[in-house]
């Protein structure tokens, strides 16, 4: 059975604030747990991508809305 899932919301605060959160969250999470993180930053479009790919996350998916960003980040196991 999955983990559930994490949700870290990051929305009214600017980078580097979501990635440091995202990055809290996935190393208090088991391995192949799922992180969803929330910002409305613009910069975490780039952000989280390079962070996720720096530490051999993988983004299992990315949505965009008029309220910001959704990004689903797994830990490798």
């Amino acid at each position: 059975m999955p983990s559930p899932e994490i949700l870290v919301d990051a929305r009214g605060h600017r980078c580097p604030v979501p990635t440091l959160r995202l990055r809290k969250a996935l190393e208090t999470a088991p391995a192949g747990a799922a992180v969803r993180l929330l910002a409305d930053d613009p910069m975490a479009r780039i952000d989280v991508p390079h962070f996720a790919a720096e530490i051999g996350a993988e983004i299992l998916a990315r949505d965009e809305t008029a309220e910001g960003f959704s990004f689903l980040v797994t830990k490798r196991a």
